[in-house]
Formats: C-alpha cells, structure tokens, sequence
C-alpha cells in the first residue's frame, strides 16, 4: 500500500503513513498491562493491601497471575513499570511504612522515583515478602484472581525449629552436677 505524505499547515514537517501503528502496538512483556491495572486496582481498596503490601509487589513483580478462566492478567513487571503504576494509580504512600520505610524520607516530589525506592527498600526477595504473598494470594483468589507459584530457585530457605522445640528434640542430658565427683588416682 503506498501512500502520499501529508504536508500539515503550518508546520514545517512531512508526516508519513506508519502502518505498524495502525496494526497496534506489539505484545512483548508488556502484555494484558491494562489487566495489571485491574489487579492492582481491586486491590488498592482492600484492607488485604494495606495488611500485606510488601506481598502485593511480590506478587506483582515476580509470580504469574491469572484468572479462573486462564486468561493471564501478569507475568510479572519491572520495578520502574510498577513504580509507575503505583503512582497512577495513586497508592497510599504511607503503605511503605509497614516494613520500616520512612515515606517523608523518600523522595516527596517524584512520585516514580518514590515508588521505586520504597520497591527497593521492601526486600521483594525476602521470606516475609514471601509469606505476605501466600496470604494475599488466598485473597485474591476471592477477587478473581489466582497467583501462581513463585519463580524457581526464589524460594526461600525452609524455617528453622525454635530453640526450644530443638531442646525438646534432643534425649534428656545426664546431669553431671547431680552425681559426687570421682576421685582422683594418686600415683
């Protein structure tokens, strides 16, 4: 298909047809990031936000996300996309407080940069992210929702026993307090 350029009024420029954008934008990574929105909407609202909000970026960074129906709502974003989500969508910045994050100390101006600092600061990586996205995951299985597993080789280390479970464990020691010391050997 040719097509001639078009000269626009008052503009010292020539404007030429582009059929790729008429096609739509390409599907790479970024794909069904409207559908992240959702997510990130519905749960903005919640109490399950506000109680595990260092689980949602978790979730969102790095698990698949999907619905009933196998439809894929998120194969996980970048720290700079889901900066800029949060910012869009307006998320409460008093959020990052919930693992030690002081919001006044963060940038107060650049809400990106802000956002992408309290990502930074929340351990994504961490076993509490980690619990906090097991029990957000069975929150949003309720919203239409379901998590997938967390990426391979990310699984944190298993929990080791309490001390006092590991006493417990252990057969009773002699006491050695209790019995009268040996004598020594004269030579």
């Amino acid at each position: 298909m040719t097509a001639q350029p078009g000269v626009i009024p008052g503009v010292a420029r020539i404007i030429y047809p582009n059929p790729e954008r008429e096609r739509g934008p390409a599907r790479g990574r970024s794909q069904g990031m409207a559908d992240i929105r959702d997510l990130l909407e519905a749960v903005r609202d919640t109490e399950s936000a506000r109680a595990h909000f260092r689980g949602l970026l978790h979730i969102a960074i790095g698990r698949r996300v999907t619905t009933p129906a196998g439809d894929a709502v998120s194969t996980g974003v970048t720290w700079r996309e889901l900066a800029a989500w949060l910012k869009q969508l307006r998320f409460d910045t008093d959020l990052v407080k919930q693992y030690g994050a002081d919001p006044d100390a963060l940038a107060p101006r650049d809400r990106n940069r802000f956002w992408y600092s309290a990502i930074a600061m929340a351990r994504v990586d961490s076993p509490e992210a980690f619990a906090d996205a097991e029990i957000l995951a069975d929150s949003l299985k309720g919203m239409g929702f379901l998590v997938g597993p967390p990426p391979a080789g990310a699984v944190p280390p298993p929990k080791s026993k309490p001390a006092a479970a590991k006493e417990k464990d252990k057969p009773a020691a002699k006491d050695k307090s209790a019995k009268s010391p040996k004598p020594k050997k004269k030579k």
